[in-house]
């Protein structure tokens, strides 16, 4: 993954919760918000609160909690905040209350360090441990201490580039298969295309005229990366 300390722009984040198997019924959490701290700043999410079975979502099936664009920089903490009531573990049919720990209103935190880039989406999956993270205090009531694994993994790419002289102000166009993303220069002549899916491309340049139209082929974009086409000259 492209290591960056640029913090100009922003970058979509989307949480998604999956579980680690455990030997109970259901394990209902409710949670209230997510909270996503980075160099660039804090975006804090609510969540509608609708309680959540964490063991249907198991062998590589996932739900999303939350999305939001956070500022790009470095990824330093996520905090999974729940209710104080409405967490619960079925057992044999019979439900019972998850006491959550004192301090639980801060939210669990979960230590992420990777690199944010700007333009590019990313989705940080937390691994629920239903096993470790429900404890038995022996007299029939049970502790949620949650052991959470957050895994970071970029799900775009971006391109760039500079069109030469900036006065051709062509309109740009990334096609890969059946899908067209366009945009335009700016007045310095640069183009950028952020959330790009991961894969090859060629890309249009429909200047105004009397410059003549370009294509440059087999642009790769791959998850992470910024990809930078350097001057396009573009002649009359």
């Amino acid at each position: 993954m492209q290591k960056s300390s640029n913090t100009e722009g922003t970058t979509r984040v989307t949480v998604k919760m999956t579980d680690a198997p455990g030997a109970y019924d259901a394990v209902i959490l409710s949670v209230k918000q997510v909270v996503i701290l980075s160099s660039g700043g804090e975006r804090t999410v609510n969540v509608n609160g609708t309680p959540i079975d964490i063991l249907r979502f198991r062998n590589g099936r996932d739900t999303v909690l939350a999305g939001v664009d956070v500022p790009a920089g470095r990824l330093q903490e996520v905090r999974l905040v729940l209710n104080n009531t409405g967490n619960r573990v079925v057992i044999n049919g019979i439900s019972y209350d998850l006491n959550t720990p004192s301090g639980q209103t801060s939210g669990v935190k979960l230590k992420v360090q990777d690199d944010l880039t700007p333009g590019i989406a990313y989705t940080l999956l937390l691994d629920f441990d239903a096993a470790q993270s429900i404890v038995t205090t022996g007299n029939g009531k049970y502790n949620l201490k949650p052991v959470i694994r957050a895994i970071p993994a970029a799900v775009s790419g971006a391109l760039t580039g500079m069109v030469v002289p900036a006065a051709a102000f062509p309109k740009v166009y990334a096609i890969m298969g059946t899908d067209t993303v366009g945009t335009v220069t700016d007045a310095t002549g640069k183009f950028y295309f952020p959330g790009l899916a991961a894969g090859s491309y060629r890309v249009n340049f429909a200047p105004i005229a009397p410059y003549a139209g370009k294509t440059v082929d087999n642009v790769t974009i791959v998850n992470g990366s910024v990809k930078d086409l350097g001057s396009i000259a573009i002649t009359q």
